[in-house]
C-alpha cells in the first residue's frame, strides 16, 4: 500500500478547481463534503485532491491550517479505498463544513464514510 500524498496528487489547477464547483457532483458526511469530477489522467495521478476550510467559520489562519492538515492526513491514510476500487481519474475537493475544531479520530471516521459513499455512488452510475 502506498500511503504517500505526493506533489502530483495535489489539486492545484485553477481551471480544474473552478470546474469542480460548476460541474462537480458531491457527497457529504457532516462535517466533510467531497466535491468530485471525472477528469482525464494528469501527470500520472489517478486522483488529484485538495482541501478547503471556509474563512467564514474559522477566522484564524492557524485553525484553518490545522484542519486542512488533519483532512490531508485522513485522506492520505484512506485513499487506498478509492485507488483499489476505481479505474477512472477524478479531481477531489474536501470541504470542512463544521463550526467547531475537530480531532483526528472524528475526521478519520468521517473521511472513511465520505469515501465509501463516493464509491457507492460511482458504482451506481
Amino acid at each position: 500500500m502506498n500511503f504517500t500524498y505526493s506533489k502530483k496528487e495535489k489539486l492545484k489547477s485553477r481551471k480544474l478547481i473552478d470546474s469542480l464547483f460548476v460541474k462537480g457532483k458531491s457527497v457529504s458526511k457532516y462535517p466533510i463534503k467531497l466535491i468530485y469530477l471525472k477528469t482525464e489522467v494528469q501527470e500520472n495521478a489517478i486522483i488529484q485532491a485538495g482541501v478547503a476550510v471556509p474563512k467564514r467559520n474559522f477566522k484564524s489562519a492557524v485553525k484553518r491550517n490545522r484542519i486542512k492538515r488533519l483532512l490531508r492526513e485522513a485522506y492520505r491514510l484512506n485513499k487506498h479505498q478509492v485507488f483499489n476500487n476505481s479505474e477512472d481519474a477524478f479531481a477531489f475537493l474536501f470541504l470542512y463544513l463544521g463550526k467547531e475544531m475537530p480531532d483526528f479520530v472524528n475526521i478519520d471516521r468521517d473521511m472513511k464514510a465520505v469515501l465509501s459513499k463516493f464509491l457507492e455512488r460511482e458504482k451506481l452510475s
